[in-house]
Parts: C-alpha cells; sequence; structure tokens
C-alpha cells in the first residue's frame, strides 16, 4: 500500500502529477527500513521463546490494537542447561511427570483471557501449566498497526519520494519503476533525516 493518497500529494509537496507507482515504491522502502510487512493494521502469527523463570515474552510488532490477542498456543519443552538448577523437590516431580507423559514438545492452546498483557510494552505474561512448570515458547496470533497512518509516516513517505526525484540516477520518469534500481539507492533515499522520522516505527524482532 501507499502511505500517501493522490489527494495528498500537494499537501505534502510533491507535483499532483508524481507518479503513483513512486510512492508505492517509497511506501515498500519504509517498510523494509522498518523491518514489517505494512504499519497499518494488520494480523501477526509469531512464535516467541520465553524468559526462563519468568513466563513473560514480549510481541514484535506494535502498536498493539485493542483486543489484540486473537489466540495462542504455548509449549513446554526441556529446559536448556542451567534453566533448572533452583528446582524445589516439587517442581522436580512435575518435571518427572511432564517427561514420562510426553509433554515436552507438545503444544497446547492457552485461552488468551488468561495472558496477562502490558499494550504500551507489548510483553506478555503467561500463567503456569497444570503441572506447576512453566512453558518457554508460545506462538501467538495478535493484530497490531495503524489503523490511520501517523503524520510522521506519510512525511518520511514524502520524503522519499523527493530523494528519488532529485538523484539523476533514478528515472522517475518511467511509469513502472524498477524495484532492483529502487532498492540499490535505499541508503540514499532513507536518509538521516527520514531515518530520524521513522525510528519510533522499527520493528524490534524478538528472538
Amino acid at each position: 500500500m501507499g502511505y500517501l493518497l493522490p489527494a495528498e500529494y500537494e499537501a505534502y509537496g510533491l507535483s499532483a502529477e508524481t507518479p503513483d507507482e513512486l510512492v508505492a515504491m517509497a511506501s515498500a522502502l519504509i517498510e523494509a527500513h522498518c523491518r514489517r510487512p505494512t504499519l497499518a493494521a494488520a494480523q501477526y502469527v509469531e512464535r516467541i521463546r520465553l524468559t526462563a523463570g519468568a513466563q513473560t515474552g514480549r510481541l514484535s510488532f506494535g502498536p498493539l490494537l485493542p483486543g489484540a490477542l486473537i489466540s495462542a498456543r504455548v509449549r513446554y519443552a526441556k529446559g536448556r542447561r542451567g534453566e533448572y538448577a533452583d528446582l524445589t523437590s516439587h517442581a522436580e516431580l512435575g518435571l518427572e511427570i511432564a517427561t514420562a507423559f510426553g509433554l515436552p514438545g507438545s503444544w497446547s492452546s492457552l485461552n488468551v483471557t488468561t495472558i496477562d498483557l502490558y499494550p504500551e510494552g507489548r510483553e506478555l505474561t503467561f500463567p503456569a501449566n497444570f503441572l506447576g512448570l512453566g512453558y518457554n515458547e508460545a506462538e501467538v496470533t495478535y493484530t497490531a498497526g495503524f489503523v490511520t497512518i501517523p503524520v510522521h509516516i506519510e512525511v518520511a513517505c514524502a520524503q522519499v519520494v523527493k530523494n528519488a526525484q532529485a538523484t539523476p540516477a533514478l528515472n522517475v520518469s518511467m511509469t513502472k519503476l524498477d524495484t532492483m534500481q529502487m532498492e540499490y539507492f535505499a541508503g540514499t533515499l532513507i536518509d538521516a533525516g527520514v531515518q530520524a522520522l521513522l525510528k519510533p516505527f522499527v520493528a524490534e524482532k524478538q528472538g
């Protein structure tokens, strides 16, 4: 999608005759820089590692929309070295039972209402399973992004277009722009000013 509508071109200092393809390409470069498929509202399915001993994880994309969590699956897997150094005897027994019944590696659906969500930080806290052991991996389906595109993104899009028009090597008069050509000049088009505008929107991919 393009982050500027044709009716908005002149308001952001672009000519009304600006090729729509150029705006679409600038928008694609912005998405690549922000490491996300779109800045608009969208649904994501993300697998995240939970912090050992804390049952917490963080989603990569924001802002989270109201009622963001759609579904979740969790699994308990055998802990990595050092994760169970401080287990109590009760937890050790639970670990033995879990292993005996083949629970490690299996996925279970989880009611999203049992997950504690901190929207501003995109942080999730998961409940322990019925044996009192924590899960160490989750797959979450959620919605995030902007219903209304922020002005900063629109300004950045217009600036990328202006940078392209000011770059002699780019033939912006073409009806269809060369994607590879635009990507080659991405470092020039996404200049320091554009990077500053986009900094709050760059996704923080979680491992």
